[in-house]
């Protein structure tokens, strides 16, 4: 298990659904964002067909995408979700994906 920003290594950290993610920096909030819960759908990839519209899950943030092991694949991203967060909005696996999110 990889050290995160916000719980070190505690494995507690994760929720058991594995929908967890790393804050961009427009959201890290000087680790403020560090627990909360966002609820989270694919609104748009470059490679159409892949998102699945009717598919919202909620992640919670436990790292900082600037610092962890799995680095944002842009600039300016807002979240880096898990491999299970993220293959449950997608059909198929674009590079990146155009979300919408609330706390």
């Amino acid at each position: 298990m990889s050290t995160t920003a916000c719980s070190g290594n505690s494995a507690a950290q994760f929720p058991s659904s594995n929908f967890f993610a790393a804050a961009g920096e427009g959201i890290w909030d000087n680790g403020a964002a560090c627990g909360r819960q966002y609820l989270v759908r694919c609104i748009s990839t470059a490679k159409p067909g892949t998102c699945n519209f009717d598919q919202t899950i909620q992640v919670k943030i436990v790292d900082r995408a600037q610092t962890s092991s799995s680095r944002p694949s842009r600039g300016g991203t807002t979240m880096v979700l898990s491999t299970m967060a993220f293959g449950t909005i997608v059909n198929r696996s674009p590079p990146s994906v155009n979300i919408e999110f609330q706390q």
